[in-house]
């Protein structure tokens, strides 16, 4: 989701102060899917002072921040300091100062100074967009940025924008340098922030809420120019036949490495496979010495909300199937042409129907439906548009449920997701759901309906109480025995609940450990946010329900339960790491690789195409560094992909967004 660059990192923070409105405070509103979520404000005091506010709600989660922030003589910031919550509720205050001519900086994440040589900046600035944009322009349109690095900013057109029977022009610019690619903003003519953002998700001048979806849409399309030329550059089609010689490949069906492999790609098809001294190389062919190297089909992320960004990251780390479970219904399809074509860098995308009900908790995205006339209809929309599944939600009638089943199964449809508060999960596999979604949502199975998992209790409860699950008892038993019966899917999203239970404050989260230095400067940073609050006395008892979800997902895979990979966060790197978590559970590394190819292509009933190195089947592949089947990790070194026939070199990939390659 796109959301406030600068704005988000004011939004790292306890309790605000009540406002008291001044005469020129300045107003926003923050939108998601188009609904009023909260507000964002920005006044001087008397002395000079800058005061904003910043409030969201998020289906009961969100930020609620107030900074104060004093600027010197050449306009650059002196002093700020930032309080409040950050997303997940966590209190917090982050603080910057100069003095005698060294800036220092403490928050949560970050702690430092560093001697002030030049104009420099400490991360966002403290302040808005406005703010930020008229400072880096009145330095020449590039700065430093403390602790490290540069930031640009540059102008790159303007848009005449209406809303309530008004016209203004506005101006968008785009922000290089902080991130993996370019953020863009919107400031008046005279230089004051008036809106950002995209997807589900933006904040515009109170009273221009209407003018939002013209950002986007302008934005949107310098966008996909950007991807359409980086599709263009990072692509290539071989001349002829690709041949991999000589590889350790992955035999997913049968579930094992076999060694001195040759392998032959011809077109988009697999043409031939077997021991390198039975296969002959074409002539004409390309030819990849494999040696060292182990070949696999390709990956799939069976739990995604996609996005552009999205698909380079996916392809770089062997991603080439993913399934999204939740996104705007025009955004997925027009992914999906895209990537499809090659007129953005993607993977394949299977795309399902979002629906829930009515209500504060609300989903971001799909159709709510409060009666069963409403329920079918959606189910036949989906249908229409393409959806392969539906996914219902957490505020969805119970009583809808078994009419979605019914009616998405007469489409040839799978129903999958959260459970609809108050059931639990056996009741919703009783009433003929294909897959559940989240670890968090089985061990909640067992500790009743009164618990509103509509509402951040669906997290923090499972937290405290997980750990406390017998996984030998009869009901945990009986409960996988009927999983098992009824052939039921479990998207487990293990790596989502451990950057939830796991994650502390100014520690890197645990999926991004062997990866963060790689990273831009101003993303290292922002991994170092924590996860859910831990009560005094609970860290180990949050860690230890984190470990009984991997316990529970393995026990899940020893009893026959089909798993799938699923990741729900950061694409491509944290796919690595919930394969990697499943291996930590105990999973063999042959089942998990299994897992994340021909396991999932078999639940997409795509097995006939994708899933294994087979002749006759597609040519999408990934080509890593090591022995992934030694060691699981060595899933993060893919040296070549392929997709469709199409060839793509990951460090190019990751270099396009400002990451460094894998090692």
């Amino acid at each position: 989701m796109k959301t406030l660059p600068l704005l988000l990192a004011l939004a790292l923070a306890a309790p605000a102060a009540a406002q008291t409105a001044a005469p020129d405070t300045m107003r926003w509103t923050v939108l998601m899917s188009g609904r009023h979520a909260g507000v964002y404000k920005h006044w001087t005091e008397p002395g000079g002072e800058l005061r904003y506010f910043y409030e969201f709600n998020d289906r009961g989660r969100g930020p609620r921040t107030e900074t104060r922030l004093r600027l010197g003589a050449d306009g650059l910031a002196t002093w700020w300091e930032t309080t409040g919550h950050d997303y997940y509720k966590n209190p917090f205050t982050s603080t910057y100062r100069v003095e005698n001519g060294v800036a220092k900086w403490d928050s949560r994440n970050d702690k430092g100074e560093a001697r002030i040589t030049g104009p420099a900046l400490y991360g966002g600035g403290g302040g808005d967009d406005g703010l930020f944009v008229r400072t880096v322009l009145a330095n020449g349109g590039e700065m430093a940025v403390l602790p490290e690095g540069r930031v640009k900013v540059a102008r790159v057109g303007e848009l005449q924008v209406s809303a309530g029977g008004k016209t203004r022009t506005v101006v968008q610019y785009e922000v290089s340098g902080m991130g993996f690619e370019p953020w863009t903003t919107w400031l008046t003519s005279d230089g004051k922030y008036f809106g950002s953002g995209g997807g589900w998700s933006g904040t515009v001048e109170a009273g221009w809420e209407d003018a939002l979806p013209q950002l986007v849409k302008a934005q949107d399309a310098r966008e996909a120019a950007r991807y359409e030329e980086a599709a263009r550059r990072l692509a290539r089609r071989p001349a002829g036949p690709l041949v991999f010689q000589n590889v350790a490949l992955f035999d997913a069906e049968a579930k094992t490495l076999r060694q001195g492999q040759t392998v032959v790609v011809t077109g988009n098809r697999i043409t031939a496979v077997g021991p390198a001294a039975s296969v002959a190389v074409p002539a004409g062919a390309e030819v990849v010495d494999g040696r060292g190297k182990t070949l696999l089909p390709g990956l799939w992320d069976m739990h995604v909300h996609a996005g552009l960004f999205d698909g380079v990251l996916h392809l770089a780390s062997g991603v080439t199937s993913v399934r999204d479970l939740g996104n705007d219904t025009t955004t997925v399809a027009d992914l999906r042409t895209k990537w499809d074509a090659g007129t953005a860098l993607g993977p394949r995308l299977i795309t399902s129907g979002f629906i829930d009900g009515p209500g504060q908790y609300t989903g971001p995205t799909g159709l709510k439906v409060a009666t069963e006339a409403e329920a079918r209809a959606a189910v036949d929309t989906y249908a229409r548009l393409g959806a392969e599944q539906i996914k219902v939600y957490s505020s969805l009638d119970p009583k809808l449920l078994p009419v979605i089943i019914e009616q998405a199964h007469r489409h040839g449809l799978r129903v999958s997701g959260h459970i609809p508060w108050p059931m639990v999960a056996e009741q919703a596999v009783r009433a003929g759901v294909d897959e559940l979604q989240h670890a968090n949502f089985l061990v909640l199975n067992f500790l009743g309906d009164t618990i509103d998992t509509r509402t951040p209790a669906r997290f923090n409860v499972p937290a405290r109480r997980a750990a406390e699950l017998d996984l030998g008892s009869q009901p945990v038993r009986d409960f996988v025995a009927l999983l098992k019966a009824r052939d039921v899917v479990v998207d487990p999203t293990l790596t989502a609940f451990e950057g939830m239970l796991v994650a502390r404050d100014g520690e890197v989260a645990p999926a991004m450990v062997p990866v963060v230095d790689r990273f831009p400067p101003d993303v290292r940073r922002g991994m170092k946010g924590g996860g859910l609050p831990v009560p005094e006395g609970m860290d180990e008892r949050f860690r230890a329900s984190f470990r009984k979800m991997m316990e529970f997902t393995a026990l899940l895979h020893r009893s026959g339960v089909r798993l799938v990979a699923g990741t729900d966060g950061m694409a491509g790197f944290d796919l690595h790491h919930e394969l990697e978590l499943y291996a930590e559970a105990g999973i063999p590394t042959t089942d998990v690789l299994y897992i994340a190819t021909l396991g999932a292509a078999k639940v997409a009933e795509r097995d006939d195409r994708l899933g294994s190195v087979t002749v006759g089947k597609l040519a999408d592949l990934v080509l890593v560094e090591g022995d992934p089947v030694a060691n699981i990790s060595d899933i993060r070194r893919a040296r070549m992909v392929v997709k469709d026939g199409t060839v793509y070199d990951p460090a190019a990939l990751y270099a396009n967004v400002n990451i460094g390659p894998s090692k």
